[in-house]
């Protein structure tokens, strides 16, 4: 089957099984696929997929943990023109269901194990959805018809540059999900611009923890190592202390994941005894990493490089290179080659110059084309021919920049702004915090004021006066929290961001119920 787009991503298993035909691509708990055997799969199973009447654009829906079933039906997309949507088995049946409707696709490959979720979320469906099980002994073995209607059997045709690989759903912080569409050529700059920054070559062994349903779990290390031949070790589920003995035993040289993710390892009771000796670099996205705990990563000998990225930008956008990470320690760096960004006034629109503060604005060969099928939500994000982040930042003189917080999640408390991940900051370095979201309440007097929820450190002791008697110590006034509440855990999104408008609504719930 020919593939004539320059960019396309099913040249690259092809192409490292020429090249390196014998070196392991997926340690899937153990079990090791090599180059020659994950293309193979893939490009079997592409033409059964076409032999059954799937065509260019027609989308596989999936319900599975981290695999490397999972693998070879992305290669298998991408040699075939299907796209790809890999769902959360965090969701209820009704998200699941609203996200299966929105996608509309004509199949849903499922794991065993996440069954009973699909099928509840499937009876939530009007119309018929076609199902397998991943793997050589499902749907490499039998391909069902695809669901729906067609009056003519699809054209066969090479896959084009533009043409749809990846549908990944936003994390929601804003609200309800939606489709998020990534080309072969999105994925092929982002992963190009990704590998002069953060090198990979083919003798590294990465270690994936980020969720395949999250658009880090392919574009953030799996992909590129794919890519340059190197070997990526696959997990289900991010176990601290795992972690820590797979570094030491796989020799694992590089990983990506979100703050907490680092957070949990640096508490784990092995951390300091762990022997980190091979893990070199690490990439920290998803929401912006505390300087404290970066300086203890540092501390250990490990690299480890805050970025920024939003998955409409396939995700890559903002990268501190290794040797800044000390010198300019929380920043999230300069642009990704190929990658152009610009901040503007959240109110007026003007560009800003220089040393400036704002929203982060980005344009460049890996921005998304749009929603899948939400023509006004896409034109929004696109508006001005710059993809808007939502995102407020600030640029030095130098030129690097630092996520301050989501625009959305600035609130006004006395006339001045307030950035809830700086009182975050402010608080987590109190040696009983482990961890703390701050939001905007409203307030008689002085329209709205900080409300912390923290979570408290196994067997420390504090109270709400003590926390805010810190505060006020690092903190101008009208930034220090007037209400302290305290919580078990932090609700956050499959990205590790905080869903600060949880805890709002149930700030609300609770002022409704008191009055």
């Amino acid at each position: 089957m020919p593939d004539a787009g320059l960019h396309t991503l099913g040249r690259w298993t092809r192409d490292r099984a020429i090249a390196t035909p014998d070196r392991v691509a997926v340690d899937d708990r153990g079990v090791a696929i090599t180059y020659r055997q994950l293309d193979e799969r893939a490009a079997g199973l592409a033409e059964r997929l076409l032999d059954a009447g799937y065509g260019v654009g027609d989308r596989i829906a999936t319900v599975t943990g981290n695999s490397a079933d999972q693998v070879v039906l992305f290669f298998a997309c991408a040699k075939a023109g299907l796209v790809l949507v890999p769902l959360s088995w965090r969701l209820t049946p009704r998200e699941l269901a609203e996200q299966l409707e929105a996608s509309d696709p004509a199949l849903l490959v499922v794991e065993e194990e996440f069954a009973t979720l699909a099928r509840a979320a499937r009876d939530r469906l009007p119309g018929r959805l076609s199902d397998a099980a991943p793997g050589a002994h499902g749907i490499e073995a039998d391909v069902p018809a695809p669901s729906g209607e067609r009056r003519e059997a699809p054209e066969r045709r090479p896959v084009a540059d533009d043409d749809a690989l990846l549908i990944i759903f936003t994390s929601g912080t804003t609200g309800s999900a939606k489709g998020a569409v990534l080309t072969h050529a999105n994925c092929f700059w982002t992963n190009l611009a990704f590998s002069r920054i953060a090198e990979i070559t083919t003798h590294d062994t990465v270690l994936a923890v980020m969720p395949q349903f999250h658009v880090g779990g392919w574009n953030i290390q799996p992909l590129l190592a794919w890519w340059v031949g190197a070997t990526v070790v696959l997990e289900r589920t991010f176990d601290p202390g795992r972690v820590l003995r797979l570094i030491a035993e796989r020799r694992i040289t590089t990983m990506m994941g979100v703050p907490a993710n680092y957070l949990f390892l640096a508490q784990h009771p092995g951390f300091d005894e762990a022997d980190l000796s091979s893990l070199s670099h690490a990439i920290v996205g998803g929401a912006p990493m505390p300087p404290a705990l970066l300086r203890t990563w540092h501390a250990r000998g490990v690299a480890l490089s805050q970025g920024y990225g939003l998955t409409e930008a396939a995700p890559n956008v903002l990268c501190l290179p290794d040797e800044d990470a000390r010198t300019h320690l929380g920043s999230a760096g300069k642009p990704y080659p190929h990658v152009e960004v610009a901040i503007a006034d959240p109110v007026t629109g003007e560009l800003l110059e220089g040393d400036a503060s704002g929203e982060l604005l980005v344009r460049g060969p890996a921005v998304f084309p749009g929603y899948f099928r939400a023509p006004e939500e896409t034109a929004f994000a696109l508006r001005g021919g710059w993809l808007h982040t939502g995102d407020l930042v600030h640029r030095d003189d130098e030129g690097y920049f630092t996520i301050v917080d989501r625009i959305k999640d600035v609130y006004i408390s006395g006339g001045e702004q307030v950035a809830p991940a700086e009182v975050e900051e402010a608080l987590r370095a109190h040696p009983a915090v482990e961890d703390v979201a701050v939001v905007g309440v409203p307030d008689s007097r002085w329209g709205e004021t900080g409300q912390a929820w923290v979570v408290m450190r196994r067997g420390a002791v504090t109270d709400a006066t003590e926390l805010v008697a810190h505060a006020r110590g690092v903190l101008a006034g009208y930034k220090v929290p007037r209400d302290i509440r305290f919580i078990d855990e932090i609700p956050r999104s499959m990205s590790g961001k905080v869903l600060r408008h949880v805890l709002a609504e149930r700030a609300r719930a609770e002022r409704e119920t008191a009055r």
